[in-house]
């Protein structure tokens, strides 16, 4: 072998390593979130998404094997797929077709939604039941405007076809209100989805808590429009989220870590 063919080979290996460390360290960060949402509650059973795209010229993304409890979900047992849903390299899991679906549909036409969330909380699912939808009337709706679409319920999503109704309504928004279904997230990174999706919950559950209360008091749009300018969490230039999710799998390591293996 030259001298070149040793660079070159060198070079090889080493964008190999780098993609794998990129790789592992995706994993780690998504498995975690998996044991955050277990803890926080947001599960539903075996089901629910949250998928984050790997890097590489492949769309190829990672999803929750289908069986396991999220409070289950590892590092390694995370499986990758393609957009067609067929499983890229060994998996003894399979995946749900619903969580593909949904998925695959925003992953294969959105470019920069690395990261999505989806989720049956019961705040997040009695608004998106209620005739209303999300109204603006708490501290938490009101960083959200302009962000929040729409999107109308057509029974279980395991319909290739109902992918681009769904990209459709998604339009230009981060997130989605499902309705009769539920909540649903997008973002570059895993933080940033989470912090999205954390505050549209948060302010499913003010509003559900409001409602018992008598009509709830609506923010005035020109305040909501400042307190959406102003919200920090989803400014890149302050973590858009980071510091918040790794302070939740800071807590994850001091009670069980084996989400990292």
């Amino acid at each position: 072998m030259s001298a070149t063919d040793e660079i070159h080979s060198g070079s090889t290996e080493s964008r190999s390593d780098h993609g794998n460390q990129r790789e592992r360290t995706l994993r780690v960060e998504l498995a975690g979130t998996y044991r955050v949402f277990a803890m926080l509650g947001w599960t539903e059973l075996i089901y629910n998404h949250i998928t984050a795209r790997l890097p590489g010229p492949d769309t190829h993304f990672l999803i929750n094997p289908f069986g396991l409890h999220y409070s289950e979900v590892t590092a390694s047992n995370l499986v990758r797929i393609d957009l067609d849903g067929r499983v890229v390299g060994e998996s003894k899991y399979c995946v749900n077709p619903a969580g593909f679906v949904v998925h695959a549909a925003i992953h294969r036409t959105v470019p920069h939604a690395h990261c999505v969330m989806h989720t049956h909380t019961t705040a997040g699912l009695a608004v998106a039941c209620s005739q209303v939808g999300l109204d603006n009337a708490s501290f938490y709706s009101a960083q959200l405007r302009g962000a929040v679409a729409y999107h109308d319920f057509e029974g279980i999503t395991v319909r290739a076809d109902e992918g681009p109704r769904l990209v459709a309504s998604l339009g230009d928004r981060s997130l989605m209100i499902l309705r009769n279904h539920g909540l649903l997230a997008i973002g570059a990174t895993i933080a940033q989805t989470f912090s999205r999706l954390w505050t549209l919950n948060r302010a499913c559950e003010i509003q559900l808590a409001t409602a018992a209360l008598g009509p709830s008091r609506i923010i005035p749009d020109e305040i909501a429009v400042r307190c959406t300018q102003d919200a920090l969490q989803f400014d890149p230039r302050y973590g858009a989220g980071q510091d918040v999710l790794d302070a939740l799998l800071r807590q994850l390591d001091r009670v069980d870590p084996s989400y990292r293996e």
